[in-house]
């Protein structure tokens, strides 16, 4: 199992020490650095301005959102992140929720399964070269011959031939049919909030799309990439209540009441009963009430949190249960030191 550095999206201003962290994840034998973006800062930009910075590292978006960018503007922007680092590129994608997708993109949010299936084909198209890209939508057409089309639009190949036509894909995937899709047509699953006790349940999901005809991959050459926080500490009872308002902000006031798909996750789990009054309270400006009952185990099932030799026993566990990429967030660069001999062991 490998690791990467999961900076994610910025907050209110840009983080001061990324630059620093992503040097020393190099150093420390970290395979890859991921950016992120929700509705602020965007993921591209920040990876190509510190990967600058590295020479093996790879880089991943975790995740760029389908409604920020047509199909072939993403394409743009992979090859040319992929001819600027070497071929270090990997190309993480994800739907997003409703409320980003309609709210900040403006965009309709239905058919999301068809919609990926139909992004993913094109960048396909323009990574490969190999014909004009065209598509016949209804998502994405191309050439766009709708309302308003001059009818002057032709189809077109990348005048900058890309590096790598199978530049990896992974799409982010929190749902039994998003996780089969992803499956059946890319190259990695970005999981979020994963938990090695329902592996079983989710190597059922990933079965069903490696099993499709036509699937890209198989389980032998497919990526799990999980992120997970990983805390090397005496003080697991700390560290859990430090957690608890970011859980209850992702599992009680991300996307709308209805439509959260990190919620559904908890309840996948069983804890149905836990997410309805996390939400309840959070949802009413109880936020501090919401965070005091989140329950340790629920932090503890996606999480590893302990000394050094409770971590060394989890990673084993995540490992085998077919993780082949942990994603850590890391505060600061002596976190970082200290994870390094596990990472490296």
């Amino acid at each position: 199992m490998r690791f990467g550095l999961q900076l994610g999206y910025w907050g209110a201003q840009p983080p001061v020490n990324a630059q620093e962290l992503v040097v020393a994840a190099e150093e420390t034998g970290f395979d890859a650095v991921f950016t992120a973006e929700s509705w602020g800062s965007d993921a591209f930009t920040p990876l190509a301005w510190y990967g600058s910075r590295t020479q093996r590292v790879r880089l991943g978006t975790s995740v760029v959102q389908l409604s920020a960018r047509t199909p072939t503007a993403t394409a743009m922007a992979a090859l040319t992140l992929d001819h600027l680092s070497g071929g270090r590129h990997i190309l993480g994608l994800g739907v997003s929720g409703p409320q980003v997708v309609e709210g900040w993109y403006g965009q309709a949010f239905g058919k999301p399964l068809a919609r990926t299936r139909e992004y993913v084909g094109v960048i396909r198209q323009v990574l490969a070269r190999e014909a004009k890209v065209a598509s016949p939508g209804p998502h994405y057409p191309l050439p766009y011959q709708g309302e308003g089309a001059t009818g002057l639009g032709k189809p077109l190949k990348p005048i900058t031939h890309p590096l790598r036509a199978d530049l990896p894909i992974w799409l982010g995937a929190e749902g039994p049919k998003n996780v089969s899709l992803t499956a059946e047509i890319a190259d990695g699953w970005l999981a979020i909030y994963y938990t090695p006790r329902l592996a079983d349940m989710y190597n059922a999901w990933l079965d069903e799309g490696f099993a499709r005809a036509g699937a890209r991959r198989s389980r032998a050459d497919f990526e799990i990439a999980a992120t997970a926080q990983v805390v090397l500490t005496d003080d697991v009872s700390g560290e859990l209540d430090r957690m608890r308002p970011f859980m209850a902000l992702y599992i009680g006031g991300m996307g709308a009441e209805d439509v959260n798909f990190h919620a559904e996750v908890y309840r996948r789990m069983g804890y149905g009963q836990e997410v309805e009054e996390i939400t309840r309270l959070f949802r009413t400006g109880r936020k501090d009430e919401a965070a005091a009952v989140v329950p340790d185990q629920m932090i503890l099932d996606t999480t590893i949190i302990g000394d050094e030799a409770h971590v060394r026993e989890q990673l084993a566990v995540w490992e085998k249960a077919g993780v082949t990429m942990l994603l850590v967030g890391v505060r600061d660069v002596q976190q970082m030191r200290r994870l390094a001999p596990l990472i490296q062991g």
